[in-house]
């Protein structure tokens, strides 16, 4: 059974920092995109970030390209979302997902994609 695990939510001012990191087990995890979804009370959930197994693709929201960089660490078989710059508008529940959809142009979620319980992300103006 697959297993996501996102941690490093928070409450930060505008401007500030956090990184989030997502742990997945039960699957091989080098084998896998990985990304991250939010979503905000009221809206849609949306992709935030992707990155492929072999990190040769990565793909961000033009919302916060620029701002959030993702990366991940398969021997630790976990994915990191920095987000740098953070505004009110990123503040939302951030989902980390194991095998989502990941191209240059576009990520989604898939009928396979495994997901974290979510983890809070807070700013405030």
């Amino acid at each position: 059974q697959v297993q996501v695990t996102e941690s490093g939510g928070g409450s930060v001012q505008a401007g500030g920092s956090l990184r989030l990191s997502c742990t997945a087990s039960g699957l091989t995890f080098d084998d896998y995109n990985m990304g991250w979804f939010r979503q905000a009370p009221g809206k849609p959930r949306e992709g935030v970030s992707c990155i492929t197994s072999s990190t040769a693709v990565i793909w961000h929201n033009s919302a916060v390209k620029g701002r959030f960089t993702i990366s991940r660490d398969n021997a630790k078989k976990t994915v990191y979302l920095q987000m740098n710059n953070l505004k009110p508008d990123d503040a939302a529940v951030y989902y980390c997902a194991a095998n989502v959809e990941c191209g240059t142009a576009i990520m989604g979620d898939r009928r396979q994609t495994s997901w974290g319980q979510g983890t809070q992300v807070t700013v405030s103006s």
